[in-house]
């Protein structure tokens, strides 16, 4: 057996959770669930939306599969899942973007995976609050230091990329590439601009290529690329950015296969990994039974291709795959009437799957 642990999050988190772990053992796995808590809904009791003792399990388990979590507004962390993955360093987030028949997009066969620096850019969290002594401060050795001038009433976010950093997640990307078979990775940057940040970048960028010479390398700048993906998605496959970039052009590629509903998503580091939705917690869908389960669902088979079960998460994928293009037992969102009254629930999606999965 192998221990992961199930955040269940809070909103719609419970429900989704529980439907992907049905999923998940029907494909015989051999996973056993460290059940935690996590989110708004545990603060009163614990006095924090996250737990140490959830903490603690995920760092014994070293693999987590979390529900959605809302992050309080003007308390606690600035973001729950910032914060996971700051602490833990799951420095690579990975986000496959795939077409599956039968869910609505403009776009067709669409097959790229995002890898998003997690830990430095403008999310590190070095920021400094407008009208403050301190960041008086630094905007006075800024302008004493460089031809460039800060107004006063500024309020900065400093923006880290570091050598360390950005080698370690661009050789992330091409040791992916070639463990799943692809053929070339990309990385994105504004280097004509920000010549000492993403300069850096995408100067280790071309260094770390060099060892990789299986696999086609080449760079595009940021907004160059979100025109790219746009006309022809077809022509990239792995694509690895900084921490910003890695945010927007992930979410643009979730609405290429179809929105957030169906875009997996994995914060892995060295000594663990933590596998999400990307989408949100719908705290004004809780408890209807009613939310699609499917981008949960998917990032479960993420896990279980990170733990080498690859048989049970083709298993799984495909049962997925299979109800999606039947298009009956599915939910509100994925018919082509969203008012359709044979829209079926969050856990009769998950019924529907585990059958297709027994039946293969």
């Amino acid at each position: 057996m192998t221990n992961v642990t199930l955040v269940t999050g809070d909103g719609i988190g419970p429900e989704i959770a529980e439907a992907t772990r049905r999923c998940i053992d029907a494909t015989d796995a051999g996973i056993n669930w460290d059940i935690a808590e996590a989110g708004v809904d545990v603060m009163e009791r614990t006095g924090t939306p996250l737990p140490e003792v959830t903490l603690e399990m995920i760092k014994r388990d070293g693999v987590a599969l979390k529900a959605p979590i809302t992050t309080p507004v003007g308390t606690g962390f600035r973001s729950i899942n910032v914060h996971l993955r700051q602490t833990l360093d799951l420095y690579a987030c990975l986000r496959p973007c795939k077409s599956y028949e039968g869910v609505r997009s403009k776009y067709k066969d669409i097959d790229l995976v995002i890898v998003r620096e997690n830990t430095e850019d403008c999310y590190a969290g070095v920021e400094f609050e407008r009208g403050k002594d301190d960041t008086a401060e630094l905007i006075n050795w800024v302008n004493k230091h460089s031809e460039k001038q800060v107004r006063q009433d500024s309020g900065i976010t400093i923006k880290p990329i570091s050598v360390m950093g950005t080698e370690r997640i661009v050789r992330f990307a091409f040791d992916y590439a070639r463990k799943m078979g692809r053929k070339k990775v990309t990385s994105v940057h504004k280097a004509n601009i920000m010549k000492y940040t993403d300069g850096l970048w995408l100067d280790v960028s071309r260094e770390v290529a060099k060892n990789y010479t299986d696999i086609e390398f080449e760079d595009r700048i940021v907004d160059n690329m979100c025109m790219q993906l746009i006309q022809k998605p077809e022509l990239y496959d792995v694509i690895v950015l900084p921490n910003l970039y890695g945010d927007i052009l992930s979410d643009l590629c979730a609405g290429l296969v179809g929105g957030l509903g169906v875009a997996p998503g994995a914060n892995i580091g060295e000594k663990g990994a933590i596998f999400e939705a990307t989408h949100g917690s719908a705290p004004k869908y809780k408890g209807q039974n009613k939310v699609n389960p499917v981008a949960l669902i998917l990032s479960g088979v993420l896990m279980l291709r990170h733990l080498e079960k690859i048989a049970e998460a083709d298993k799984l994928e495909n049962a997925v795959a299979t109800v999606i293009a039947e298009g009956k037992s599915v939910t509100y969102d994925m018919k082509p009437n969203r008012d359709d009254p044979t829209a079926v629930g969050t856990s009769e999606m998950a019924d529907a799957i585990i059958e297709k999965i027994k039946s293969a």
